[in-house]
């Protein structure tokens, strides 16, 4: 007789989606601050900008490892050790004196927070079954867009309130809180320990990174996200700064407007299971590169600053409607080496974006974020319309 299933282990869940949430919100909290802190520092926005450069390529570096530190520590363990390192840097942001020291210890904080989020959903792969796998996911990974939503609204509100660097020591505590927990269900609950399967062997991170790169699709797939990192997070990440430069809003205002893309993100997230039913992917990497290119031109025009919490929304929407599409694919563009092709696609992510967020600080000091946003509005409709072509040349050739 088969022993029933275990329960899908839900309290263990909901810690990583706690740490999920802590993570994801210093990830972008200094797009909001970038005015505040160029201010304290008394250089442009620009130059201060590295900051938000140094912790991309630390997130983006980190993950390429993820696959051979994850199977060393355990899922688990590792989470709760790089929260609780993340939350020491975190709360040093908060202490540096330059511009300099600040963007290094960004660089550590972004080393240790990379690890969090494809951990964590790691483990819920690991531990609920396939059928309910994509719902399982759907609300740990809406605990993520939350923190993105906080992390984006409180850097401006509470940095208002009470200067830019208390927000990273309120960021730090949260980590810290969460690394407790994480601790603290993997020290009481067995169901977080990984069982070893001597027969089970790595072929080694050389042999991972070859089956990956070597497949054609494979590569299709790491340069449509390293396009869309460079210029969207690239682009995006000085709405703030234009905002504050053309209409004078405080960050407190910025804080919100720019928290609004996770407002886009939840929507989008809500609507899901209708838009790729409706839609399928070529449908969705189509529209959502056509929503980010209406809404980055409506930016650019300026016509009024009551407009950008609209367009920002949209944006989050039109951008979860191109990336998740992005995302899927990565999961399965090469089966038989799943997570080391995961850890590509997000260092990908990541270190390109940083790549983006530094050629345009010479942009905005220069000309300001006009020019990038029109930029912005032809590639990533550009993106999509070519991710779609590329969609069904994949789909033909697997028929």
């Amino acid at each position: 007789m088969l022993s029933p299933p275990e329960a899908i282990p839900v309290r263990s869940i909901v810690f990583l989606a706690i740490a999920g949430f802590a993570s994801q919100a210093m990830v972008r909290v200094t797009d909001s601050l970038l005015p505040a802190m160029a201010s304290d520092f008394d250089v442009s926005v620009g130059s201060v900008a590295m900051v938000v450069t140094t912790y991309g390529i630390g997130h983006g570096l980190s993950q390429l490892f993820l696959g051979s530190g994850g199977n060393a520590l355990g899922k688990y363990r590792a989470v709760a050790l790089t929260c609780g390192l993340a939350a020491l840097f975190v709360f040093a942001c908060g202490l540096m004196p330059t511009v300099e020291s600040l963007a290094v210890v960004r660089f550590l904080s972004g080393v240790f927070a990379g690890w969090i989020i494809p951990l964590g959903m790691a483990y819920v792969g690991d531990v609920t079954p396939y059928d309910q796998r994509q719902q399982v996911l759907g609300r740990y990974l809406t605990g993520n867009i939350s923190g993105l939503l906080f992390g984006q609204a409180a850097g401006g509100v509470l940095g208002d309130w009470f200067g830019w660097r208390n927000v990273f020591f309120l960021l730090a505590g949260l980590l810290a809180i969460a690394a407790i927990g994480v601790t603290w269900e993997y020290l009481t609950n067995p169901r977080t320990h990984e069982p070893k399967h001597p027969d089970q062997k790595s072929r080694g991170m050389i042999a991972e990174y070859t089956t990956v790169l070597s497949s054609s699709w494979a590569r299709i797939v790491i340069l449509a996200v390293a396009i869309e990192g460079a210029m969207f997070w690239g682009v995006f990440a000085y709405i703030g700064a234009d905002l504050h430069l053309r209409f004078n809003l405080s960050l407190s205002t910025i804080g919100i407007i720019v928290g609004t893309f996770a407002i886009g993100g939840l929507i989008y997230v809500g609507s899901i299971n209708v838009l790729v039913r409706r839609l399928g992917q070529r449908g969705l990497t189509i529209i959502g590169g056509v929503i980010l290119g209406v809404c980055f031109l409506v930016l650019a025009a300026g016509f009024a600053w009551w407009l950008a919490p609209v367009a920002v929304t949209a944006i989050g929407f039109g951008f979860y409607m191109l990336h998740n599409t992005l995302q899927t694919n990565a999961t399965q563009m090469t089966p038989q080496a799943r997570g080391t092709a995961l850890a590509i696609f997000s260092s990908a992510l990541y270190l390109s974006q940083s790549a983006g967020v530094g050629v345009f600080s010479f942009v905005i000091d220069r000309v300001g974020a006009v020019p990038m946003f029109v930029v912005a509005a032809i590639v990533l409709p550009a993106l999509g319309w070519w991710f779609a072509r590329e969609l069904e040349k994949h789909a033909e050739q697997a028929e």
